[in-house]
């Protein structure tokens, strides 16, 4: 067991607390391929970050800001009514009982209205302090969202521990100067350690967390 001491966790959503993988990869390889693009390439581009991010680089330069909102929105439609699979992942509900309300919170690059959709789904709380696309300027791998969440809660980031499943995330909790757990619920372990990643597991499984008069104790197993 390693013993990790922190102030507060910064959880993803989509790949950490929940299961969304096949209604995401459904939603965007149809997308890709109506767009005549390979949708693979798309699938892989999309997860872990801002869908407007990913329709900005894969639409053609010429593609305006309203050609990108259109597009982006019908994402989103897809994504709000394919909940088909969603579910929570292993040990996500036991960890999250295990912490206090004030020392966690959600940090995604859904929107906000997908965000309270999945959760509702999953059957998880919409925390008070949760940060997503529609509350940043600029999205993972940027460290406003981590910095944004660390703050709501009255942290720095350098006192968190961010919970990633994605190398875009874990580069922006890297860059929040958080240290980074990653799981290996969507993405390569050699994926997860070149984008930084200090420790790795499977899933919320292998962390056992308690509290003490200097913050939180996580036990991870690694």
């Amino acid at each position: 067991m390693m013993p990790i001491r922190c102030q507060a966790i910064l959880f993803d959503m989509d790949g950490v607390l929940i299961d969304s993988t096949p209604a995401v990869g459904r939603v965007w390889h149809r997308w890709a391929t109506e767009r005549g693009l390979d949708p693979e390439l798309v699938v892989h581009k999309a997860h872990g970050r801002p869908s407007r991010t990913t329709i900005r680089e894969l639409l053609p330069a010429s593609a305006s800001d309203a050609d990108v909102d259109r597009e982006n929105h019908e994402v989103e439609r897809r994504e709000m009514e394919d909940l088909d699979g969603v579910v929570l992942l292993p040990g996500a509900q036991q960890l999250l009982n295990l912490l206090p309300p004030n020392r966690w919170t959600i940090v995604t690059s859904s929107t906000r209205p997908l965000a309270e959709v999945r959760l509702r789904a999953a059957g998880l709380p919409f925390p008070v302090n949760i940060v997503t696309s529609s509350d940043v300027r600029r999205g993972k791998p940027d460290p406003e969202p981590y910095l944004k969440a660390a703050a709501k809660l009255g942290f720095a980031g350098s006192d968190c521990i961010v919970v990633e499943d994605a190398p875009a995330g874990v580069r922006a909790g890297k860059a929040a100067g958080a240290r980074v757990i990653a799981f290996l619920t969507t993405m390569l372990r050699r994926d997860l350690e070149a984008a930084g990643a200090d420790w790795i597991v499977q899933s919320c499984a292998d962390i056992v967390a308690s509290v003490n008069d200097d913050g939180l104790l996580l036990q991870l197993s690694l």
